[in-house]
């Protein structure tokens, strides 16, 4: 299942006729009490956008999206019969995973590479990018936990990313990292499960933080519900081909089934421990928050 067309009244999309649509959905009928969100699954650009001025190559690299991440969750998705949502769009167009008013959610550079359409960018054109990429992916998120809390269903949420083995001149050991902030429900035993074999060097919240601001799908669609969750970093170098990506879902799949099988699991939390309020519909966005 595709995404949905622009609301009416809403800026004049950027996404043609032939171009992807901003978001799919994979195995929609999942049964698991999971759901896999994928911020930075492509590299594609609408035809109407030029490549945002850059050179093919460029499309190549981590900066234009998370290498080997839909590969990944396509693999988790099946082997854990979890339905699966990715965005559709390179994130130097716009990045899901940020607040708007970060200055990297519309990156003028991005690990010393300029982006000259993102240079001197105007209001009405970041509304645009906003409109046609940024709020119907996240709109997409929001109103699957919605009906899902309509029923009585509590989701795990999983965010799946990868990163580079180099960044910044800096060497990132672990082969996994997981994120979490709060809420260690899913984390915490997840971190365990990986830690105990021994051919695996994991990072706890590495080598991003959890508790960064940046973290804007997994604060918007979890935290602020009370959602069991965890965010995935897994290295892009050893994604390389589909068979590894199957090989890292295995993993994954192997550490989390019996976390995923825990009943207590699925109840919302709060700072002070889980709540027996019921699942939690999505809450009022609050200031400095908005799409």
């Amino acid at each position: 299942m595709h995404g949905e067309p622009s609301r009416p009244g809403a800026p004049a999309p950027l996404i043609g006729p032939h171009d992807p649509p901003p978001f799919t959905w994979l195995n929609d009928e999942g049964r698991a009490r999971v759901l896999l969100v994928c911020d930075h699954a492509s590299r594609a650009v609408p035809r109407g956008m030029a490549q945002l001025g850059l050179a093919d190559w460029v499309f190549e690299r981590h900066v234009a999206w998370d290498i080997g991440a839909a590969a990944l969750t396509r693999a988790l998705a099946r082997r854990l019969d979890a339905p699966a949502i990715l965005h559709g769009y390179s994130r130097l167009i716009v990045d899901p995973n940020r607040r708007l008013d970060d200055p990297s959610a519309f990156p003028a550079t991005s690990d010393g590479i300029a982006v000259p359409a993102n240079l001197d960018l105007d209001a009405d054109e970041r509304l645009r990018r906003v409109a046609s990429f940024f709020t119907p992916y996240h709109d997409a998120i929001a109103g699957r936990l919605d009906r899902l809390a309509a029923r009585g269903i509590t989701p795990v949420l999983i965010a799946v990313h990868t990163c580079t083995p180099v960044f910044a001149e800096v060497v990132r050991p672990w082969h996994v990292g997981v994120l979490w902030d709060r809420d260690p429900r899913v984390a915490m035993p997840l971190i365990a499960g990986l830690m105990a074999r021994p051919d695996l060097s994991v990072g706890d919240n590495e080598p991003y933080s959890g508790r960064d601001p940046h973290d804007y799908t997994m604060d918007t669609h979890a935290e602020r519900r009370g959602l069991p969750y965890a965010g995935l970093e897994v290295r892009q170098d050893l994604l390389p081909t589909e068979e590894d990506a199957e090989r890292w879902a295995a993993i994954l799949t192997g550490v989390l089934t019996p976390i995923l099988a825990d009943e207590a699991l699925y109840r919302p939390w709060t700072d002070s421990g889980v709540s027996d309020a019921g699942p939690a519909a999505r809450p009022p966005r609050p200031p400095g928050r908005d799409r």
